[in-house]
């Protein structure tokens, strides 16, 4: 039998623990141990999973082959160039950093240190986003909702960079083209950050995407829906499923459900960073990849910033009819 991989988890919060099911499931992964700045947290989780609890992350060097981090989105670099720089491959989740130079520090650490370092942009791993990518040939026009019931975790960055980022993922990679025109606007709900956003992105060759994401909805909406020349693509994330409408010769529409072969997108995309691993191949969500996702998320708040100005300026202004 191939030796299992062996991998850590740095972070016990609620995703960090989804990260520690899904190692302990792989048949190909050995979870060695839970790392957690609060040590009973780590001890606790460790305990569960029949693995060693650790604090820092800097215990692992010599005793883990990967590592997962699942920290806060404001220290990615400093656990994550850590452990690449003891040799320790990485999965980290998204965003990538919270700013472009905490994203380079990353990447030129997983390049000195030859490490893997995946970005863990998860809907890419959906059944039905794979189905998509099958059959999506010239996108002229997204919509796309991604809505979620209020969470107290991921606080420590805007809407953009905890929900909307997954679409913008998707759509640079199916678009592959570059963002010539951004308008958004985003508000703050029940947290100090931007809550709720709307944006939209027009590409330089002529196709438009409208985004809407938030944080505090009555409801978990996960849908996009596609346009292309003579299709109408319609895809629910949460179902796992995709529907094709074609226009035919007499305006003959036909319906077509896609093949999609149901899976959990973690445990895809930890088996994507085995293989990555395994045979040392750079992941098609490498951090280059994340660093472009994170350039359209900052250019995009940059915008609700200078929107919100605006409005903030008719707020004081005097009122006319």
């Amino acid at each position: 039998m191939p030796q299992k991989i062996r991998v850590a988890v740095a972070g016990a919060g609620a995703f960090g623990l989804n990260h520690v099911r899904v190692v302990r499931q792989s048949p190909r992964a050995e979870l060695v141990a839970v790392v957690d700045a609060n040590a009973a947290r780590a001890s606790e989780i460790a305990a569960a999973n029949g693995c060693v609890p650790l604090t820092d992350v800097r215990d692992l060097a010599g005793n883990a082959d990967a590592a997962i981090v699942a920290v806060p989105t404001s220290a990615h670099a400093d656990v994550g160039c850590t452990l690449l720089e003891a040799g320790i491959d990485v999965l980290v989740e998204k965003p990538i950093a919270p700013d472009l130079a905490s994203a380079d520090r990353l990447i030129q650490a997983a390049d000195a240190h030859g490490r893997i370092l995946q970005v863990g942009h998860l809907e890419r791993f959906n059944p039905a986003v794979m189905a998509l990518e099958k059959v999506a040939r010239l996108p002229l026009f997204f919509e796309i909702h991604r809505m979620s019931v209020f969470s107290p975790r991921s606080l420590d960055v805007d809407v953009v960079l905890d929900l909307m980022i997954h679409d913008i993922d998707i759509l640079l990679s199916l678009v592959n083209q570059e963002i010539e025109e951004i308008r958004a606007a985003g508000i703050s709900i029940l947290t100090q950050k931007v809550d709720i956003a709307n944006v939209r992105l027009q590409f330089v060759g002529g196709c438009v995407a409208n985004m809407t994401a938030s944080r505090v909805s009555t409801d978990r909406v996960r849908k996009l829906r596609l346009f292309q020349p003579n299709q109408y693509i319609s895809v629910d994330y949460s179902r796992q499923d995709a529907a094709v409408f074609s226009v035919g010769a007499n305006h003959q529409i036909a319906f077509e459900q896609l093949p999609v072969t149901k899976g959990e997108p973690l445990a895809l995309q930890f088996d994507a960073f085995l293989n990555s691993v395994e045979t040392r191949q750079t992941p098609k969500l490498n951090g280059r990849a994340g660093r472009l996702s994170l350039i359209a998320a900052l250019a995009i708040l940059a915008k609700i910033e200078e929107h919100s100005r605006v409005v903030a300026q008719s707020l004081v202004s005097p009122w006319k009819p």
